[in-house]
């Protein structure tokens, strides 16, 4: 496969977020030059057991199996792989000891983490509840809940490397007497923003729940008992706060550390912000996964699994993954020394969905949860066999012989297999993320030119063109109701096949979710999507199958539950107090408008402001070839377009922006502006008058190809105002590549 294959909404998240850019946020790399500097990159590792190792050679095959799409390492090793700052991890656990100098030496390493690109994991589990006694000071302890939010105000303050937001994971087991407060902390969607919250539930917990009764709460400082609690009463308190919006979600402790690969080194506390990686305090692990879409063949006119190819496919990347380990720059030398003595990777899968749909097979069916099993099997057989092929050629991770494996063929990495939500790497392969059901077949994007393009699967397009069904006008019927389940003009066969993930049963969620599972070394990322509709009672039976399947963990999402609305909106009532939340409406799906061109002293500024019937909703900034301050009147445009779709008056902004006053502009006479800031808002007062004045015909005038429907259930993108998807156990947004999870 060629670069200029990869499709163009990949190469628009490439740029965005992959490609290395100057100090005036211009692309300085060219998609070629990225691959080529990644895979040079990682095949260094080689270097280190063989000191004649073809290292070009590696390099080579290295930027094939990228190139191809047949396989893509975690967003950190494509952004960091060959550059100054060369880390290469997505996943970190730090612990979180009982003392404030522990305290925040994880907050300090935490930042350095979220510096460096990675997310981080944590257990609050170890912290005296609120209200016990500090010896040292004779004052009272604030509890877990109080110092996440520390966490959350270090993690605000640093955005990863430029490139990615801060994210964390925040645990705490079920038996600590702090837990009721936990459950409910971020009921406030504005609360704890940076945090995905999981409950560490225990064996012992879950009996306790199917028995209905009651359990110790313990003391992580003396491990006394401090107190008894109703399991089952509990266990509804977590699905309630799950159900009312998607936090927090469970993780399996026990489950987790009956497959940790070194006890001896302690006890598994938590996991990185997605949930797939468990992972000892201090450890890192690096991800990859593999585009099952490129391990199909057609045979007789059919498509099947090349397994030929896979296996292949298998062992490079299992190879890449561990000469990543040598190469990488660990942000903390206790994070490097820690991490090798495991050599943990994370091989896993993406266009799970786009598979089946190429063979025919219903993501919700019997049939295509035998086929999960067995894909995964053989991923799972075939990576640890290419792992004890590398422990003879560079001997096994140094703790193995205090492993679980010890009485095994030599392995050189202790875990090799996990499933990753993959949010911007699938779209830079083309497929759908990780093991997810497809989200939406076909949606609307909103272009700066006040164009639509209509986004549609790739193999729907070929299976309808092939049926002699494909139109455009259907495409975006498909993008305006979400689904293809009740467009009658779609034969019922490919309708049973093409199923989106809120056309998945919540059952046949965690089915899937176990399948994979069950040959997966470490865990599998996945949200189990419920519709708006959904009662706590369907939450809870999701929770307890999750239980009995061997799931480590389940994260839910229903449907509408993370609305712009404010929550308990009943509450707000009685604290008149508290302001209300204003959020931004949601970008139009058309607009219209005008782009002027204003000479700054650094060249020329190019200002479009679009408008719909509800007044200026949007305002886009692009610099000349001269130069200029690209990414700052960008953040300039994207603030005043988030502040009029948030009802803020025009003259308001203007009356912020006018006369900022720019050296480069000043120095040069007769400008009509100031600075980009002071363009921006000449511009925008004059459109508003044009407005005011009736000279512009309203986007309500024109004819919409086809409105896109509101749906009241999905948060919108902070970047580009299109709709987020709930996958992975994370928040993505298919538009432009933004995700909250880094």
């Amino acid at each position: 496969m060629a670069i200029s294959d990869i499709g163009q909404n990949a190469l628009e998240v490439l740029r965005r977020r992959y490609l290395a850019k100057n100090e005036k946020g211009e692309c300085v790399e060219t998609v070629e030059q990225l691959f080529r500097r990644v895979a040079l990159a990682v095949a260094q590792g080689e270097i280190k057991f063989d000191p004649q190792a073809d290292v070009e050679k590696q390099a080579e095959n290295f930027y094939q199996l990228m190139t191809s799409l047949r396989f893509l390492p975690n967003s950190p090793t494509l952004m960091n792989a060959g550059r100054p700052l060369g880390q290469l991890s997505a996943c970190f656990v730090l612990p979180v000891g009982d003392s404030m100098e522990e305290i925040f030496d994880a907050i300090k390493n935490a930042a350095l983490i979220h510096k460096s690109g990675g997310g981080t994991g944590f257990s609050f589990s170890r912290l005296r509840p609120s209200g016990a006694t500090v010896r040292s000071t004779g004052g009272v302890a604030s509890g877990p809940v109080s110092f996440m939010r520390v966490f959350n105000m270090a993690t605000e303050a640093v955005k990863q490397g430029g490139t990615r937001r801060g994210a964390n994971m925040g645990i705490l087991r079920v038996d600590h007497p702090d837990i009721e407060g936990f459950i409910h902390c971020k009921q406030d969607n504005a609360d704890i923003t940076n945090f995905n919250l999981s409950v560490g539930v225990t064996e012992a917990f879950m009996e306790a729940v199917e028995k209905g009764q009651d359990f110790d709460l313990i003391d992580p400082r003396t491990g006394k008992r401090a107190g008894r609690k109703n399991a089952r009463a509990l266990f509804d308190q977590i699905v309630d706060a799950a159900w009312h919006n998607g936090e927090p979600g469970i993780i399996f402790l026990d489950r987790m550390n009956a497959a940790n690969a070194v006890p001896s080194q302690g006890q598994i506390e938590s996991t990185n912000p997605c949930g797939e990686q468990p992972l000892l305090p201090y450890e890192s692990c690096n991800l990859g996964s593999i585009n099952l879409v490129k391990m199909l063949k057609k045979e007789n006119g059919r498509w099947t699994v090349d397994y030929d190819l896979l296996g292949r496919t298998v062992r490079e990347a299992v190879r890449f993954l561990d000469d990543v380990i040598e190469v990488n720059c660990y942000p903390l030398p206790i994070i490097d020394q820690v991490t090798r003595q495991t050599r943990k990777i994370g091989l896993g899968v993406m266009g799970f969905a786009d598979l089946l749909n190429r063979l025919g097979i219903a993501y919700d069916s019997d049939q295509g949860v035998a086929l999960a099993e067995e894909l995964m099997g053989f991923i799972e057989e075939q990576g640890h066999q290419a792992s004890q092929e590398l422990a003879v050629e560079r001997g096994p991770f140094p703790l193995f012989q205090e492993s679980i494996y010890k009485d095994q063929a030599p392995l050189r990495n202790a875990t090799v297999t996990t499933i990753a939500p993959t949010g911007t790497i699938s779209m830079i392969a083309g497929c759908a993320s990780g093991i997810e059901p497809i989200f939406a077949y076909a949606y609307i994007r909103n272009v700066m030119d006040n164009t639509q393009m209509v986004e549609v699967n790739p193999v729907l397009v070929e299976v309808l063109k092939e049926r002699g069904l494909y139109s455009e006008a259907l495409m975006r019927r498909v993008a305006q109701e979400g689904t293809l389940a009740h467009i009658q003009e779609i034969p019922q066969d490919i309708r049973q096949v093409f199923v989106s993930a809120h056309d998945v049963s919540p059952l046949y969620h965690v089915r899937m979710q176990a399948a994979f599972q069950r040959h997966t070394d470490n865990a599998v990322s996945k949200t189990v999507n419920f519709s708006h509709d959904a009662t706590r009672e369907e939450v809870a039976q999701v929770y307890r199958l999750a239980y009995k399947e061997g799931c480590k963990g389940v994260t839910i999402y229903r449907d509408g539950s993370r609305s712009g609305q404010v929550l308990n909106i009943g509450k707000a009532q009685a604290a008149p107090d508290k302001p209300a939340e204003v959020l931004p409406r949601p970008r139009p799906v058309i607009t219209q408008g005008f782009t002027e061109r204003v000479k700054i002293g650094c060249g020329n500024l190019y200002i479009t402001v679009n408008y719909d019937e509800n007044g200026i909703c949007e305002v886009f900034t692009s610099t000349g070839k001269a130069g200029g301050c690209p990414s700052q009147s960008e953040a300039t445009a994207r603030l005043c377009s988030v502040a009029l779709r948030s009802g803020m008056p025009v003259k308001e902004i203007y009356d912020q922006l006018k006369g900022i006053r720019c050296p480069s502009t000043i120095r040069q006479s007769g400008m009509g502006c100031t600075s980009c800031p002071d363009a921006i808002a000449k511009v925008l007062m004059k459109v508003n008058k044009f407005i005011q004045q009736g000279q512009m015909p309203m986007p309500a005038q024109m004819e919409p190809a086809a409105p896109a429907a509101r749906d009241h259930s999905m948060n919108f993108c902070p970047e580009c105002g299109d709709k987020l998807t709930h996958e992975g156990g994370c928040v993505i947004c298919r538009g432009c590549g933004f995700s909250k999870c880094g």
